[in-house]
């Protein structure tokens, strides 16, 4: 692929992102040694390397969900002003 002045500006505009022509001229050397080490990449030899989606192992931090006994309704509504039944009663929603 050839990094030229088109390219910057078709994937600025892309990106919708103005440059200047100093910017642009300033990214074209840029763009290409970025693609080189990414062409190095690929050269390397990986048939026998299992893919690794995180460095690091992932573990639950929560804890347990062990179901218990909740709060009784009646307390919960006894300091509410506005209920109706055992329900929180509020404005209407149109």
């Amino acid at each position: 692929m050839e990094i030229n002045k088109e390219l910057i500006l078709k994937v600025a505009k892309n990106s919708r992102i103005k440059l200047t022509d100093k910017e642009i001229e300033e990214f074209v050397p840029q763009f290409k040694e970025i693609l080189n080490s990414f062409s190095e990449l690929d050269k390397i030899n990986t048939e026998n390397v299992n893919p690794s989606f995180h460095p690091v192992d992932i573990r639950n931090a929560l804890r347990e969900d062990k179901p218990k006994d909740s709060i009784p309704t009646e307390e919960l509504l006894k300091n509410a002003k506005h209920k109706k039944g055992n329900y929180f009663l509020g404005p209407k929603a149109l």
